[in-house]
């Protein structure tokens, strides 16, 4: 049985048995196929510090300093692997996922089965990912790179419903499935609420010291996909109760907003239902971003002339402006204008911090940039000037949804056409999702999946050291 990191590891590598990171840092970037770097699963890089950049105002347009966590730099490229580990750790640890004779399934719109199937493949798993046929065409050659196979429903990133379907198919053909669904395993909401969000309240020290913001997150903003990202903001709120969490859908699809009709082009997020392991009562507001926009703000920033026009027209950093150009994707694009309408909506000021999230990168979308530019055209000054001024610097306080008390209810409500109705919760068990207690509990599981992963390396079972 091979195994990685307990959570405590994943936040604070640091803590690692010296050999094993040693080793981790060696094959980091030789080797990316090799089994120890899951001991790289974590927001830190191998120098440990946080993988996050702050936006520069002259993109933003607000005075508030915004900070971007990136995933690009775990293994898989995306931090959607951190989800995947930890939802098979506990499969594992608890005895219902057993890697020499059960068929993983991953259900995704991508980030989750590309990191499904590389965690797989390091844990000796038989992966299956579910994904739509509609995604990137980068998803469907990275997951296939990693040794899993996949299965093509129809549509795209708002068809989910498509993705479950064929999911209670293949639970059905046989006890060797083990379906590991991202949006209903409550390992992907622990990864988030314990390593993202402990990790988040040490980058606003961290940047407190370098004389950014106050030492506090006034907000973390993040879009849905499975809701997992969105649970960091739990932990924030714990720290820091004034603390506000807003969640982010796509206007042409939102489903929180309005019932999830319609379909869009975010890839990785608005998935059409509210997922099970959202909490959606402790979310302060809910704002809509128009994919277009997001679309159209990283070709800006994915195409070389255009992003210059930010060094030369406004002054911006050019190593800071060059990262823009690597480190986001389409989502993260998304999370940036998020956050710009949040600091807009609350009124924050100079000493405020919001931060925020790149799931992925540009990597997985240069064929999407292609078609914009086929459909659009490159991008010259006078045309990257307009984008910056009207997406990124326009950015306003259109579509904002205050989670009320009668708003939340509402929200949480909305689980039951899909937990209760299509896939088998049972009515007691929603409603107990409504009392801050249920949550609490999962949260300190935390501890407890740690020491069972610390009394199996002790009992001298395989891994990966």
């Amino acid at each position: 049985m091979i195994t990685g990191p307990t959570f405590d590891e994943m936040l604070r590598p640091g803590r690692i048995a010296a050999g094993t990171r040693r080793r981790a840092r060696q094959v980091r970037e030789r080797d990316p196929l090799d089994v120890h770097n899951l001991f790289n699963i974590s927001w830190r890089d191998a120098d440990d510090r946080i993988m996050a950049f702050t936006l520069p105002p002259q993109l933003t347009g607000v005075e508030t300093p915004i900070a971007v966590l990136y995933g690009r730099d775990f293994p898989s490229g995306s931090h959607k692997v951190g989800a995947a580990y930890s939802v098979l750790l506990e499969g594992v640890l608890t005895g219902d996922v057993d890697p020499a004779r059960h068929v993983l399934v991953w259900p995704s719109t991508g980030n989750y089965g590309i990191g499904g199937a590389w965690v797989g493949g390091r844990m000796g798993c038989d992966s299956l990912v579910v994904l739509p046929e509609g995604m990137s065409r980068e998803r469907f050659e990275r997951i296939e790179g990693y040794g899993a196979r996949i299965r093509r429903t129809a549509g795209s990133e708002s068809n989910v419903k498509e993705i479950y379907d064929e999911t209670k198919r293949l639970r059905a053909s046989g006890d060797h499935i083990r379906i590991l669904n991202q949006f209903e395993v409550m390992g992907n909401y622990r990864f988030h609420y314990y390593v993202t969000g402990n990790t988040i309240a040490e980058l606003a020290g961290e940047l407190a010291g370098a004389g950014i913001g106050g030492g506090v997150v006034s907000a973390f903003v993040s879009a849905m996909g499975s809701g997992g990202t969105i649970a960091a903001g739990d932990r924030l709120r714990q720290i820091w109760p004034q603390h506000k969490i807003v969640g982010l859908e796509p206007q042409q699809c939102p489903t929180l907003y309005n019932n999830g009709y319609g379909a869009h082009d975010i890839e990785g997020i608005g998935d059409k239902h509210v997922t099970w392991i959202h909490n959606v009562l402790n979310m302060d507001a809910l704002m809509c971003i128009d994919d277009l926009a997001c679309l159209q703000g990283l070709q800006l920033l994915s195409e070389a002339r255009a992003r210059q026009v930010l060094v030369d027209r406004y002054g911006a950093d050019p190593a800071l402006v060059a990262r823009l150009g690597t480190h986001l994707g389409i989502s993260g694009v998304c999370n940036i204008l998020g956050a710009i309408k949040t600091v807009r909506h609350y009124g924050f000021g100079a000493d405020d911090l919001v931060v925020t999230v790149a799931t992925d990168a540009i990597d997985r979308y240069h064929s999407v940039m292609a078609d914009m530019a086929r459909t659009h055209g490159e991008l010259d000054e006078a045309a990257a000037t307009g984008r910056i001024e009207r997406i990124f610097r326009g950015a306003g306080g259109d579509r904002v949804l205050p989670g009320t008390p009668d708003v939340r209810q509402r929200w949480h409500n909305l689980k039951y056409y899909t937990w209760v109705e299509q896939q088998g919760k049972s009515v007691e068990e929603l409603d107990a999702q409504r009392e801050p207690a249920w949550w609490v509990a999962e949260q300190r599981k935390v501890g407890d999946i740690d020491a069972r992963l610390l009394r199996l390396r002790a009992a001298d079972a395989p891994v990966a050291s």
